[in-house]
């Protein structure tokens, strides 16, 4: 029997959260249901249909899912990654094993997902094939380049800078869908604790899955209150912390269905600017409150963390 997302206690989506921020932990080694469950503290039966419940997906799916996504990450960003090296980091067998679950994810192997992947190609202009006619693909690929540097170019300051750590609270969502749902649920929580009344308060969002490795309605986040003081939480509310370090700020005023194109831009400007993402999440910091912008618009930091 499975259980509607009505039927779900609030205290099971917080306990499954915990098991899902020690799973991207510990994705370098063996990972059991008894040890994943006993974070959540559930017996391991009652884990795994409480895991499937709100995941929609079993246990062993996620963990194998979230290492072959791990993989395709570092192959997009560390291009001298030895890939058997990789694969044995991740907890395959050997590289064929690896090279076969990440064919069946993504359609391709490993060697071609790293030659294919974005930012390789981001300083050729043309391309010819053996016949002497234009690569259409190259091309459309540079024309979207330009049109991501013009982007950010018109609607952001960049800037690399240390950016503080802090302390957050936050509701998990699942999916790239009903995050607005997730601010609703934070904002009624910190209303009664006079959290929303603080001038310098600030909502964000942190990004745990990147979109482009991940399905859009299987990528984590987390909607947040950025804390200047202790709250005690309850229910789906949990509290944890963004270390601090460097990172590419870029401040836009863009509208909602400008978010994407936005993000894409950035993490161009960084390809471009010879900058490497470090292991570290990606998040957003808002400024103001869109509902009261003459444009409906949002002031965001969008924020990469780099090396």
């Amino acid at each position: 029997m499975s259980l509607t997302e009505k039927e779900i206690p609030k205290d099971y989506i917080r306990r499954i959260d915990k098991a899902l921020h020690y799973i991207e932990e510990h994705l370098h080694q063996e990972l059991s249901l008894a040890e994943v469950a006993e974070v959540a503290h559930y017996s391991p039966f009652h884990f795994h249909r409480i895991f499937k419940a709100i995941t929609n997906e079993t246990l062993n799916s996620y963990i194998n899912r979230k290492r072959i996504e791990k993989t395709a990450s570092v192959l997009m960003r560390r291009k001298g990654t030895m890939i058997t090296e990789l694969a044995m980091e991740y907890g395959f067998n050997s590289n064929s094993s690896f090279t076969r679950a990440f064919k069946k994810f993504y359609g391709m192997s490993p060697t071609e997902f790293r030659k294919l992947s974005p930012g390789k190609y981001s300083k050729i202009c043309k391309t010819e094939s053996k016949n002497g006619q234009k690569d259409s693909l190259f091309e459309e690929y540079i024309c979207n380049i330009d049109n991501h540097k013009n982007w950010i170019k018109m609607n952001a300051k960049v800037e690399v800078k240390q950016m503080p750590g802090f302390n957050l609270a936050y509701i998990t969502h699942i999916g790239d869908k009903g995050l607005d749902k997730a601010f609703e649920k934070l904002i009624k929580w910190a209303g009664p604790k006079g959290l929303m009344e603080k001038p310098d308060l600030k909502l964000a969002t942190v990004y745990y899955d990147s979109f482009k490795v991940t399905d859009s309605n299987k990528v984590r986040m987390s909607a947040c209150i950025i804390l200047d003081e202790e709250v005690e939480t309850e229910e789906e509310v949990g509290l944890t912390s963004m270390e601090g370090g460097k990172c590419i700020v870029a401040r836009f005023e863009i509208g909602i269905s400008e978010f994407e194109k936005s993000w894409s831009s950035l993490f161009i400007w960084m390809n471009e600017n010879g900058y490497r993402k470090a292991d570290r999440y990606p998040f957003e910091i808002y400024h103001n409150n869109f509902n009261e912008h003459p444009e409906k618009k949002f002031i965001v930091d969008m924020c990469i963390p780099v090396e």
